[in-house]
């Protein structure tokens, strides 16, 4: 296992962190006991960052969380998020979406905090009422650092410019398919050591072979992806769904990402991926390739 420093938070963090949306059975049914399984087997395995939300299965996932962890909270970095979509952003919203998180996962802390969706509120919002709520949480002790969250980069980067948070968080932006977090956020991230958590390194399944349901009817997407993916099959092993571990070597092994979530409830497949954070990365010569391939080319 590989391990690294958040950013500004100083937590040392395995460089594979476990994502919580399957936990909470966002894509597909689960149980109490499967979660308690998967996140013994990740504590075994040398993982020992956790990352869910109050989205995830509606609070299912850190319920679930939170009884798997019993006894052994102080063996993860555990991070969650507020608030809940369709509620707003409002100071008082955000105190009481943490408390109800606490609540849930059984703990009088939560090592990070991140503002969830920055697409579903405003800068304003989130600079004079989210980030506030989570500050007075922080001197309370009830969070110990503070993030914020966004599929859109754009978004994130006043965020990175003003030294606003601790960590971000993004996903599908450092993939085989979609890089473009390389271009300024990342660099500006490293500059002002602001931890960079990266989730979807599959690219919402599509780099195994599995599009997430929900991409189905963006037609024009899903041509260009497998546009990319054709150019890609250099880089495929002998196995089916063979661009899985190019896709997180890639992001495993990126300096300037400190954690590449990878969520699932298959002890197997947690046990697969993990091992794939041991340091290796794609060649010199895989690596230039790609990153010729798409460069500024968004894909979502």
């Amino acid at each position: 296992m590989e391990y690294a420093i958040l950013g500004k938070t100083g937590f040392r963090v395995s460089k594979i962190g476990l994502g919580g949306a399957p936990l909470g059975g966002d894509f597909g049914e689960t149980t109490d006991e499967t979660v308690t399984h998967v996140i013994d087997s990740a504590l075994d395995f040398g993982i020992n960052f956790i990352d869910t939300a109050p989205l995830y299965g509606r609070g299912e996932s850190e319920r679930r969380i939170g009884k798997a962890l019993k006894g052994k909270r102080g063996d993860v970095i555990l991070a969650s998020k507020a608030i809940m979509r369709g509620d707003p952003y409002s100071y008082d919203n955000t105190i009481k979406s943490v408390e109800d998180s606490l609540r849930r996962l059984q703990t009088d802390y939560i090592d990070l905090i991140q503002l969830h969706e920055l697409e579903q509120t405003t800068y304003e919002q989130a600079v004079n009422e989210t980030l506030p709520a989570f500050r007075k949480l922080k001197e309370q002790g009830k969070v110990r650092a503070i993030g914020v969250n966004a599929g859109d980069l754009e978004l994130l980067m006043p965020f990175l410019r003003e030294d606003l948070v601790d960590t971000i968080q993004t996903y599908a932006k450092y993939t085989l398919v979609d890089y473009t977090a390389k271009d300024e956020l990342l660099p500006l991230a490293k500059e002002k050591n602001i931890g960079v958590i990266h989730g979807s390194p599959l690219a919402m399944g599509i780099l195994a072979d599995r599009p997430a349901p929900f991409l189905r009817n963006n037609k024009v997407m899903l041509e260009e992806a497998e546009r990319r993916m054709a150019q890609l099959d250099f880089l495929r092993k002998s196995e089916p769904n063979g661009l899985v571990e190019p896709a997180l070597r890639f992001s495993l092994t990126c300096p300037d990402i400190a954690i590449t979530l990878v969520g699932t409830t298959s002890v197997k497949s947690l046990d697969l991926n993990t091992g794939y954070c041991d340091g290796r990365g794609l060649s010199d010569e895989e690596m230039k390739k790609v990153i010729g391939l798409f460069p500024g080319q968004r894909l979502f």
